[in-house]
């Protein structure tokens, strides 16, 4: 374990793998109950073992991370992974991989650093839009309503029906959304345009549960992505990531063998 200092704010960091590999891949979680955990327990030891440079981290919030009352929005997120990169000296192109709201993370730094980026995966996941923005804001308010303002009943339902674990995670987020400005920031956050989107050049990776509303999205994604590959999961939804890691870290896998070495810092 470790704990960086990226920008001001310390990150809890881990990361496996050979340095001097086949180059660099980063692993960005999603919201509130997710973590770094949700990729060192599913595909990033097959990403290690694949002679590539592992690194994942908590988000500010999340995890082992810091938790500043304020300061949520997607912008302070991308500030984070560059700051992060940077105190790393992860110089060269990286393959980013977000997982939800790890997606969108992935998405904006990609628009902001095209030549930062050799690959990127989005599992279950979407560029961040207006549309986007009020969805989100719609699942914000609600996780409030129901775990920070009402949270002994929820954890009690979520305990009988979902186990200790998943109540466990639950008391954290609940107090995440209690304790910060996230639910407000998130929705708030300045939102890409089309042509923004269609200005991402690497090669991109759509990975989605077949029983998801977000596979409905693979159209859009291949009109306004140059160079987009969807695949989609029958029987899963959101958390494919944690049901099928096989499957998701082998599509992942055969993106970045795809991309030429130079394109992945590679030297």
């Amino acid at each position: 374990m470790a704990m960086v200092d990226a920008g001001g704010i310390r990150l809890h960091v881990q990361r496996t793998g050979p340095v001097a590999g086949r180059g660099t891949i980063v692993l960005v979680h999603g919201l509130l109950t997710d973590s770094l955990a949700s990729y060192y327990f599913t595909v990033a030891p097959a990403f290690a073992a694949a002679g590539l440079d592992v690194v994942m981290y908590d988000l500010r919030g999340h995890g082992r991370s810091e938790r500043p009352p304020h300061g949520y929005t997607l912008d302070h997120n991308l500030a984070d992974l560059e700051a992060l990169l940077g105190r790393l000296a992860v110089t060269g192109p990286v393959h980013l991989v977000g997982n939800s709201y790890g997606g969108t993370i992935a998405f904006g730094y990609a628009a902001r650093h095209p030549g930062r980026v050799a690959s990127l995966s989005l599992i279950e996941s979407e560029p961040a839009t207006a549309a986007w923005a009020t969805k989100l804001g719609g699942i914000l308010r609600r996780v409030t309503a129901e775990l920070a303002h009402n949270e002994p009943d929820a954890i009690a339902w979520i305990t009988a029906h979902r186990g200790h674990n998943t109540a466990r995670l639950a008391k954290g987020a609940a107090r995440l959304a209690r304790e910060t400005t996230l639910g407000r920031d998130i929705p708030a956050s300045r939102v890409l345009t089309e042509a923004q989107i269609s200005a991402v050049r690497c090669p991109v990776l759509g990975v989605y549960g077949g029983d998801s509303d977000l596979a409905d999205l693979v159209p859009v994604q291949r009109r306004l992505l140059p160079d987009f590959r969807a695949v989609v999961l029958p029987g899963h939804e959101h958390s494919v990531l944690v049901e099928a890691p096989g499957t998701v870290g082998g599509h992942i896998l055969d993106l970045v063998a795809g991309v030429a070495p130079a394109e992945a810092g590679v030297r």
